[in-house]
């Protein structure tokens, strides 16, 4: 028997209007799961991540804040479950930060070119504290810097705990840079090597160094952490660029002549202003081929520095006492640095070799290709491979691995237990280990260890830096 064209639309549109009905009111939606299954995203790495989750834009940053995953997109942020993925919450805002450590974390959010801002926590969402005032935040592992300005010229820098209610210290600043808005504007630093498929922020926050450099009107204004005292305020040469590292002011010179560049490093006591070291004809890759102005930071990361000697060899140095900790065999090329090793590409472009810094110990070699770039973190060293393209998460002392997967994400994230990789829209969360095992905590929840040991008047486990700069002297000094 024949059935009527006619019928068969009106049972469609009547069954359609049912469902839609039933949505409409609750009773029954079917559409979330269907999309979901029409929408579904192929395994971004095998083996299989943990979980795989579409967020709502590309990252532009992305942490893991204790049990949360914090994901900073252009104009909101949201958090996610570590453990399952699942969207805990989100926000409209410009920007987002994670101050803390694993214990403490926190997000501070804002708007841009809107003053203030305000804190959350990381699992709920909650506002821990709210600021209306201020114009800048920097984020660290243990400590939270704002800044507000009455006038330009009367500036305010605050240091709070990341969870505290009361400032810990305030200090004074002649005006702020126009560039120091919104989460962590530059610094007079060091800047990070950077490698392809690894993001900058994989290591997120770092414990807040002895010394910060404020640039102002020309000038930087060296403030002591711990304190809040503005020690120095130097107003650099016409060929000089001044930056501030493991506790010590660094005044670099690059002079043109005979058609080359001809660099010194002078370092300077925080507390006298007395040179503590310096060196000639090391390139800190500040200065471009135009008449060698600097316009750059020195490379490096935390206490030390990267340079490039004469004969074309590069080489780490520590920024608090000068000392030569790794000096590279030609041909081979560092492509990540902390306080305690270096990675670098063997000469031959056949493998990675880490090394620790200040002695002749190789840690552990790894089969790379000559385009391999590499991250160190607190908890995992990182090795970025093409061709095929692969993710490696290594134990950082050991090379031990901790994760190895065959994927073209991009890592993003690196915590205690595991860390996240995403392309695209599409985060997914890597455990370390198959048995749950995962690396050794860094010490001080993620201080800052340096490769000198302790300083002066004991052991410290490798939490007050090189010579103990990190930590207050306990007769009350500091020394920088």
């Amino acid at each position: 028997m024949r059935v009527a064209k006619g019928s068969v639309r009106g049972g469609l549109l009547l069954g359609l209007a049912v469902v839609v009905a039933l949505a409409a009111t609750g009773v029954w939606n079917p559409f979330p799961g269907l999309w979901d299954w029409v929408d579904r995203s192929e395994p971004i790495s095998e083996p299989d991540v943990v979980w795989q989750q579409r967020v709502g834009g590309t990252p532009r940053s992305v942490t893991i804040a204790g049990d949360a995953v914090v994901v900073e997109q252009r104009t909101r942020v949201e958090a996610r479950s570590l453990a399952t993925g699942a969207q805990l919450w989100e926000r409209k805002a410009d920007w987002a930060a994670v101050a803390g450590g694993d214990r403490d974390p926190v997000v501070a959010v804002g708007k841009l070119l809107v003053k203030g801002y305000e804190l959350l926590d990381p699992t709920t969402g909650v506002t821990r504290r709210r600021d209306d005032d201020a114009v800048a935040v920097w984020t660290y592992r243990n400590l939270l810097l704002d800044a507000r300005c009455t006038d330009a010229t009367d500036c305010t820098l605050s240091a709070w705990d990341p969870r505290g209610t009361a400032p810990l210290w305030t200090a004074f600043l002649p005006g702020v840079h126009s560039g120091l808005l919104a989460d962590n504007p530059g610094l007079r630093g060091t800047r990070r090597l950077t490698a392809i498929r690894i993001d900058d922020g994989v290591a997120g926050a770092e414990a807040a160094p002895p010394l910060l450099g404020f640039p102002v009107d020309g000038r930087v204004h060296v403030v002591d952490t711990a304190t809040g005292r503005v020690l120095q305020n130097v107003e650099p040469g016409r060929e000089e660029r001044l930056s501030v590292v493991g506790g010590r002011l660094l005044r670099i010179a690059a002079r043109s002549q005979d058609g080359t560049c001809y660099f010194a490093i002078s370092a300077r006591d925080s507390a006298t202003g007395q040179e503590a070291w310096q060196r000639a004809g090391i390139n800190l890759r500040t200065a471009d081929s135009a008449g060698c102005v600097q316009r750059e930071d020195p490379q490096g990361a935390r206490n030390v520095l990267i340079g490039v000697a004469p004969d074309g060899r590069e080489a780490v140095i520590d920024g608090y006492d000068g000392r030569l900790l790794w000096v590279g065999e030609p041909g081979t090329k560092l492509i990540a640095v902390d306080d305690r090793s270096a990675v670098f590409r063997a000469a031959d472009k056949r493998s990675v070799i880490a090394r620790e810094l200040g002695t002749e110990k190789v840690l552990w070699t790894r089969q790379a290709s000559g385009k391999a770039g590499a991250a160190l973190t607190p908890y995992a060293a990182v090795v970025a491979d093409e061709k095929p393209s692969r993710l490696a998460a290594l134990d950082p002392r050991t090379g031990r691995e901790l994760a190895v997967l065959r994927t073209s994400a991009n890592a993003l994230a690196i915590g205690s237990q595991g860390m996240i990789i995403g392309e695209g829209r599409e985060i997914g969360y890597v455990r370390f280990g198959a048995s749950g095992s995962s690396p050794t905590r860094p010490p001080g929840d993620g201080g800052n260890p340096g490769p000198g040991g302790p300083g002066p008047g004991g052991p410290n486990n490798g939490d007050c830096g090189p010579k103990g700069e990190l930590c207050p002297d306990p007769g009350g000094g500091k020394d920088g």
